[in-house]
């Protein structure tokens, strides 16, 4: 397994290496060694969760107050568009965004640390994502910001037709960085 990092300070992509015959394929989605070798500890990832999505689907941008929350987050079918932003004051890459192909052909492992909102896109027909969180869900911590926020400029490859409810009347970046990490 290669491990990069990425240009938002903090994150890793795990790179394995799949091995493929004409029964199809193996890989190692997950290793200890390696991601402590990387100032991981993973014993800290106590919930897997795991969500499947249409084509076209628009998850995000989502993110946790109060301590944050770490991932690692992975595409196990299909393909998607995986899009972090990070929030965190202070931080060398604060406000920028960063865009990783994750899917079941390369079984890249996205680790987005605390602090950073996270958000996807649908490219296949149907996308199972596969997320390692490093602490239980409180819905209370639950942070949104829209996914076509212009402060943002992110550029989805695809029109958004699909939302939920909640990713539909997201808050803006800037009520974001006012209330919630400036506050």
């Amino acid at each position: 397994m290669h491990v990069e990092t990425a240009e938002l300070s903090d994150v890793l992509l795990f790179r394995p290496s799949p091995h493929r015959d004409e029964r199809g394929f193996f890989t190692r989605t997950f290793d200890a060694e390696v991601a402590a070798a990387y100032g991981l500890d993973p014993a800290a990832f106590v919930q897997d969760s795991q969500s499947r999505s249409g084509g076209g689907t628009l998850r995000g941008l989502h993110g946790r107050g109060g301590a944050g929350e770490a991932k690692l987050v992975r595409c196990a079918r299909g393909a998607i568009l995986d899009v972090i932003v990070d929030a965190r004051p202070g931080s060398p890459t604060f406000g920028q965004h960063q865009a990783f192909r994750l899917d079941d052909e390369d079984f890249c492992m996205l680790y987005v640390p605390r602090g950073l909102l996270h958000g996807f896109q649908v490219l296949s027909e149907v996308a199972d994502i596969c997320y390692r969180i490093d602490r239980p869900h409180d819905p209370t911590e639950d942070l949104s910001v829209r996914y076509d926020d212009p402060d943002l400029g992110i550029a989805w490859p695809m029109p958004v037709d699909t939302l939920s409810p909640r990713d539909r009347s997201a808050g803006s970046w800037r009520e974001l960085t006012s209330s919630h990490v400036s506050g």
